[in-house]
């Protein structure tokens, strides 16, 4: 690997923002100064101006890898993951076939291994039928295990609660999930149909996937997780009521945490007049009110980390009516310069950003070495250059292979300039260097 010096940059780091020069060596961080005058390396980068973070680790990202080459796969997602400002990736299963089988989880890996440029880690999925292997996992072996206790493809739907006590009582690791109420989304479906036929457009979507119908599922999962000790992970809050099932203090004094994903934080429900079935996900994106408060709950510990759920669908199939198009949206290309808006409008501190995309998500899963800039910690950097004037979204070209983003009426205020994985130049310079190879990451538990 080629050492790499960084001048004159603005690292931000644990709360702090300072003025320093940093040197990579061997894929890892091995000096931080105010200045290193002196050291050489063999390529050298000016960072005047720019901010210095350590890269955003997605704990969500739905690669479409195997089953969908049309919408995405480990090759082309992670390349517009780091165009994006994203290191690291934890991949979820719901690909087909599912992750279900230690056969299928190291089918993924080796494929990582082969087409990977950002640091790679996968969910393992849970199905009715799969929990004798669920219990035996090793917890080093996978990022987390996935459950979806609301609607999901194929056989992972777990909505029994037999195999919810079971899984909550035995799981040996993190447990991810997704929660909604199917049997209320079910219901405020068909009284929709019944005052407007099929003739539903999008606008729709965050009435029939309600707060109410998120609550149910994720109050159930927090009461089973506290009543068997679970370790566990509710992804993609959307409500403002659902904030109050989780506590305000330090991640390691809690065993129950919550993730909030970047199209709930810039996104609302005036939007889907505009974009309709482009910002159709599951769960929906709610009203501003919610927004906001998702967004307040950021600057205190209430919500821990700050995820994608990238979930990219072909564009024919979001031209479809309201009841038919997938969902799901194309987010990792775009999700530092659009979270940082946030900062660009005084929403978040950038040191918060950080910690939410970065620290936090590497304490969360055990990840050894990262997520920090810190000497001997592995160099996954990302260097964000101001944008005075705003980039338009537009004139990018797209990296996700279902090539569209729903941000492209958008301009940002920052972009990516450089991103470094395991000490390689992944991006640089609006240019992919396709040599990088990301590593497996690597869980202390």
């Amino acid at each position: 690997m080629s050492s790499m010096l960084i001048r004159n940059a603005r690292l931000v780091n644990e709360g702090r923002e300072f003025d320093g020069d940093l040197l990579v060596s061997n894929g890892r961080i091995v000096k931080i100064a105010s200045s290193l005058h002196g050291e050489n390396a063999d390529v050298e980068i000016d960072a005047q101006g720019q901010w210095l973070l350590p890269g955003m680790i997605d704990d969500q990202v739905h690669f479409r890898d195997p089953g969908s080459p049309d919408k995405g796969s480990l090759y082309t997602e992670s390349r517009a993951a780091v165009a994006g400002g994203i290191t690291s990736f934890m991949d979820m299963p719901n690909t087909h076939p599912a992750t279900l089988t230690l056969s299928a989880l190291a089918d993924k890996k080796r494929k990582a291994a082969i087409n990977s440029v950002a640091n790679y880690a996968f969910h393992f999925g849970v199905s009715n039928d799969n929990l004798d292997t669920v219990a035996r996992l090793n917890p080093c072996e996978v990022a987390g295990v996935k459950v979806f206790m609301g609607a999901s493809t194929g056989n992972m739907l777990v909505d029994d609660p037999k195999i919810l006590e079971r899984l909550f009582a035995e799981v040996p690791t993190i447990l991810l999930a997704h929660c909604e109420h199917t049997p209320s989304i079910d219901a405020n479906a068909a009284n929709l149909r019944d005052l407007f036929g099929e003739h539903i457009s999008a606008a729709a979507h965050p009435l029939i996937r309600n707060a109410e119908a998120c609550f149910r599922s994720s109050s159930m999962a927090v009461d089973l997780a506290r009543r068997h000790g679970t370790r566990l992970h509710v992804l993609h809050l959307t409500t403002a009521r659902e904030l109050t099932l989780f506590e305000d203090k330090p991640l390691a004094q809690k065993r129950i945490t919550a993730e909030v994903c970047l199209h709930h934080l810039l996104f609302d429900d005036r939007d889907y007049p505009s974009l309709g079935n482009l910002i159709k996900c599951n769960p929906a994106i709610k009203n501003t009110t919610d927004r906001d408060a998702l967004r307040v709950a950021l600057l205190s510990n209430r919500l821990d980390v700050i995820g994608s759920d990238h979930a990219p669908h072909t564009w024919a199939e979001k031209q479809r009516p309201y009841s038919q198009a997938p969902a799901g949206l194309p987010l990792v290309q775009h999700a530092l310069p659009a979270l940082l808006e946030l900062v660009a409008d005084e929403v978040l501190p950038i040191t918060t950003l950080v910690a939410k995309t970065s620290h936090r998500v590497a304490d969360l899963f055990a990840i050894p070495d990262r997520g920090y800039l810190r000497e001997g910690y592995w160099a996954d950097l990302v260097l964000i250059k101001p944008e005075p004037g705003g980039v338009a979204v537009s004139q990018q070209p797209i990296l996700s292979q279902c090539g569209w983003t729903p941000f492209a009426r958008q301009r940002f205020r920052h972009s990516v300039s450089t991103t470094i994985v395991s000490g390689q130049m992944a991006w640089h310079d609006k240019r992919l260097n396709d040599n990088c190879q990301g590593l497996p990451l690597r869980f202390m538990r």
